[in-house]
C-alpha cells in the first residue's frame, strides 16, 4: 500500500477516536484481504453471526485504547 491513510492518531475528542479505531478495524481486514469480491462474500457470514459481531467488537476496542493512550486519553493541561 503506498498512500499514507494514517497521517496522525491524533483526534480532538474521544467520539473522533473512536471513529478513527473502527477505521483502524477496517483497514486491518481490507490489507489482509485485499480482494473486494472475496470481502463481500464472507460479508454475509459473518454479518449475521453473534460471535463474529463480538470479537469485531474487540478488536475495535482494542484499536480505541490504542487511539486514546496516544491521545493521552483526552486530557487537557
Amino acid at each position: 500500500m503506498s498512500e499514507t491513510w494514517l497521517p496522525t492518531m491524533m483526534t480532538s475528542s474521544p467520539q473522533e477516536g473512536y471513529e478513527l479505531a473502527v477505521k483502524l478495524s477496517r483497514m486491518a481486514v481490507k490489507l489482509t484481504q485485499p480482494d473486494d469480491s472475496v470481502r463481500q462474500k464472507l460479508r454475509a457470514e459473518y454479518e449475521t453471526d453473534a460471535g463474529f459481531l463480538i470479537s469485531v467488537s474487540s478488536v475495535v476496542a482494542t484499536n480505541f485504547a490504542t487511539v486514546a493512550a496516544a491521545n493521552n486519553y483526552w486530557r487537557t493541561d
